[in-house]
């Protein structure tokens, strides 16, 4: 067993943990909100499902970076692993947004600066997406793919300052004040925040190699088809 393969099984154990630990703290070890009750607990995934949306976004711009600098097809295949599971985190933000609006406002869907820009954001990266694989080219579709994610990651500090830019329901959690939270809520937010950081790194490092993998394939193909 190589040595990578140890370090990923023991991120994968120690991702789990975590896990189980945030299910925990948020919802045992917290208290209920007095105005929300339980759908309040939401939001210790919300958030850090939002922060890893916003990370993952931020490798597809830097892989972009680099493999435009480079060349190297090794950026683009982080970049590119990078974006699926962004994807992935940003559709699951909107899904518990929308259940916690339908709590907060009445309505599972509001066009609120913070919302928009969000949807906005998904909407780009599930383009880019598309166009990869619209794209058969191997060097076209990693320049092309690297535009869009640099451009697209613009959108990223929108969506954070929307809140303090326009008018918007949505809650201002970090003010001068600091967060507003009791100690135990603050804990497992920090503790989600940390668990699904781990779960991030876990899944961007088995993604890189199964896209590292599909690039050996692609070549073989293309040295074959060549041949022949």
């Amino acid at each position: 067993m190589k040595k990578i393969d140890i370090a990923v099984f023991v991120l994968g154990i120690l991702t789990f943990l975590a896990i189980s630990l945030s299910l925990y703290m948020a919802f045992i070890y917290t208290p209920l909100e007095k105005t929300m009750g339980a759908v309040q607990k939401i939001f210790y995934f919300h958030l850090p499902l939002a922060w890893i949306g916003f990370l993952a976004f931020f490798i597809v711009f830097l892989g972009g970076v680099l493999y435009l600098i480079t060349g190297s097809i090794k950026w683009d295949n982080l970049a590119y692993s990078s974006a699926e599971i962004g994807v992935v985190f940003s559709t699951l933000v909107l899904i518990t947004g929308s259940i916690w609006a339908k709590r907060a406002w009445n309505t599972w869907w509001t066009w609120d600066p913070r919302l928009t820009t969000m949807l906005i954001l998904w909407m780009i990266y599930v383009g880019y997406i598309m166009m990869r694989n619209a794209v058969d080219n191997i060097e076209r579709r990693a320049k092309i793919s690297a535009v869009i994610g640099i451009t697209g990651f613009v959108d990223v500090p929108i969506v954070f300052m929307a809140i303090r830019w326009w008018r918007t329901m949505h809650p201002l959690l970090i003010t001068s004040k600091g967060m507003g939270l009791a100690p135990s809520m603050l804990t497992a937010l920090f503790v989600s925040l940390a668990s699904f950081t781990l779960l991030y790194v876990y899944l961007l490092l088995i993604r890189v190699r199964l896209g590292t993998a599909m690039n050996i394939v692609e070549e073989i193909k293309i040295r074959l088809s060549d041949k022949l």
